[in-house]
């Protein structure tokens, strides 16, 4: 597999990293703009190609936030959200490449719906996302979700919120969650030939900027309304997922 960009495949592929960036630091909707980009730029592959950009997102965000959280709400979702990755593993491997953008466009509108459903309905969300049966079906769905198209970010988030988890702890949990999940995929997509010595050079090459996302977003997490952001996060995802989906 060749990563070939023009100049302009290139500004798009800074915009999907500086995105993965900012992801980490409790803006999980920002993530499916770097999804919705990189499937846009490399197709099925894309969804290997991102993931060691996310998993170094993760690594340097743990510390970060490691006193925030604790390991208990991620042992809860592990069997689940696994379970999900196995399932994503086979629609991954049978999914013909000209469909993938229509499913991971998909996805993203069906996250954006999750994040939308939350937003609007927040008490009858919340009701609804107290039972056990509901941390299970989050679990699965996130684990599908990460497994097909690294969009599980909604998902994760809208069912902790449920739970009345504050931003930062939110932030703590999302980071171990995320890098322990993000770790055990990897042998997976390498397998299917989706991660190589030439993803992982590019994956490298925009390590400053992820880096970079990660600077802005922990000052947007104090200085931005997260409701206002939120909300322009999901109009910029419904697009681009729409676009997706249906072009």
């Amino acid at each position: 597999m060749e990563i070939e960009l023009t100049t302009g495949g290139w500004v798009w592929a800074v915009l999907a990293a500086l995105a993965v960036g900012i992801s980490k630091t409790g803006f999980g909707g920002v993530g499916l703009v770097a999804v919705s980009i990189m499937v846009e730029l490399f197709g099925k592959p894309s969804v290997g190609i991102l993931l060691p950009m996310l998993i170094f997102a993760d690594i340097s965000v743990y510390p970060v936030f490691r006193k925030h959280g604790a390991w208990g709400p991620v042992w809860k979702l592990l069997s689940p959200t696994l379970l999900g990755c196995a399932a994503g593993y086979f629609v991954l491997d049978w999914m013909p490449e000209e469909s993938a953008r229509s499913v991971v466009g998909g996805i993203i509108v069906a996250m954006v719906g999750v994040q939308l459903f939350r937003n609007v309905g927040r008490e009858r969300f919340d009701r609804l996302a107290r039972s056990r049966e509901a941390g299970l079906a989050a679990g699965f769905a996130a684990g599908t979700a990460t497994m097909v198209a690294n969009a599980a970010g909604p998902i994760f988030q809208l069912y902790l919120l449920s739970r009345r988890f504050e931003k930062l702890e939110l932030i703590g949990v999302g980071a171990r969650f995320f890098l322990l999940v993000n770790i055990l995929k990897a042998p997976f997509l390498g397998g299917m030939s989706f991660i190589n010595g030439e993803s992982l050079l590019f994956n490298l090459k925009l390590v400053p900027v992820i880096l970079l996302g990660i600077f802005l977003g922990r000052h947007l997490v104090h200085a931005v309304s997260q409701r206002l952001f939120e909300w322009l996060v999901i109009l910029f995802a419904l697009v681009a997922g729409g676009r997706l989906f249906l072009f």
